[in-house]
């Protein structure tokens, strides 16, 4: 049995055990491997977010939320590769911590050889930036995500700063910069907000309401947009 097997066959044995507690001991017997092979893999898993539990004691042992599965990550080295370098552009972005998240949560489930080449091929990879950027807050990620109206304080392209409340619609991201795009009450309109101008951001208990965002109404240097979903 392979890695990725295992790391499968690990969760479903906890689930079917679930609530009851299994020994990194009694899972190694079950799978043929050492004991630390299988304490590393369950490290793997809780890196990768598998919600499994261990408790210490002559009987202890770990046990899994019996409603939780691992996805089918079968990433190639290329796969994982493109993942990583995708994932590194966001830097700057709100969901960077996000991503670094999700880099982790790759890694834990590669192979360690797959690991090691991935890793070995993105040493590689270099992303050229001007390194003058100050990162956009990531409580505007949280607040799009949630759906939730947020006061911030922003600083113009002329350096004027201003307090507004604005509903979050969505994002654009061009280059190193990355728009917040809102229904601003201050203006009564969409406008696009450059995250690196955004000075502090508050997020409020208020859900902001359902709005339609036409391209033509947006502030933005002009290129082609393309969904972060397309082809």
């Amino acid at each position: 049995m392979n890695r990725t097997d295992r790391l499968y066959a690990l969760v479903e044995a906890l689930r079917a055990a679930a609530p009851a507690r299994r020994s990194a001991r009694r899972l190694a017997e079950d799978f043929g491997v050492s004991t630390r092979t299988v304490e590393r893999d369950l490290v793997s898993l809780q890196e990768a977010g598998v919600p499994i539990w261990a408790e210490l004691g002559r009987t202890g042992g770990y046990t899994i939320d019996a409603r939780a599965t691992l996805p089918p990550l079968g990433f190639t080295v290329e796969e994982a590769l493109a993942v990583a370098i995708g994932l590194a552009t966001l830097g700057n972005s709100p969901f960077r911590e996000a991503a670094r998240s999700a880099a982790r949560k790759v890694t834990a489930v590669l192979t360690e050889d797959d690991a090691r080449r991935t890793a070995r091929l993105a040493g590689r990879v270099h992303l050229l930036e001007a390194g003058d950027r100050v990162p956009a807050p990531t409580a505007l990620a949280a607040a799009l995500t949630r759906g939730r109206v947020v006061r911030m304080r922003y600083r113009d392209r002329a350096g004027a700063e201003s307090e507004r409340t604005v509903e979050p619609l969505g994002y654009i991201g061009k280059g190193e910069d990355w728009y917040l795009v809102a229904w601003c009450r201050l203006r009564d309109g969409i406008r696009a907000f450059r995250g690196d101008r955004v000075l502090a951001v508050e997020e409020t208990d208020e859900a902001a309401p359902p709005r339609v965002v036409r391209v033509e109404e947006l502030d933005i240097p002009h290129g082609v947009l393309r969904p972060v979903l397309g082809d």
